[in-house]
């Protein structure tokens, strides 16, 4: 039965070799979990990319098994050329813009509000 101390050596291990193999080939391997985070770009189109040899992929063992990683480069390389993730990525910026540009007009309008009832008698 393994111990809360024997989970931790291993989760450490699990690391270590992680940020090993991040110094040898001088370009971050991380889980697929990480590079959705850091990408946008869905497990699915991850598994999708490596399993038709778009983007390069390697199993190591982790402290729950087997995991899957992948070169971040070469996720945010892949992201980049796919015109289907452009467009969600600027219809995510135009979105952003939009809400920018109506906070903008609200703080307009209460600035406006407020002088409008200091102007009108009580």
């Amino acid at each position: 039965m393994e111990t809360p101390s024997d989970w931790e050596d291993r989760l450490a291990r699990w690391r270590n070799e992680l940020e090993l193999f991040e110094q040898l080939d001088e370009t971050p391997w991380v889980t697929l979990a990480k590079a959705e985070t850091e990408t946008g770009v869905s497990r699915s189109a991850l598994r999708s990319w490596y399993r038709n040899g778009e983007i390069q992929s390697r199993l190591v063992d982790g402290p729950n098994g087997p995991q899957r990683l992948v070169q971040l480069d070469a996720v945010i390389e892949r992201a980049a050329a796919s015109p289907r993730i452009q467009r969600r990525a600027e219809r995510e910026v135009s979105l952003e813009a939009q809400v920018t540009l109506l906070r903008h007009r609200v703080d307009q309008l209460e600035l406006r509000l407020a002088a409008l009832e200091r102007k009108s008698p009580a």
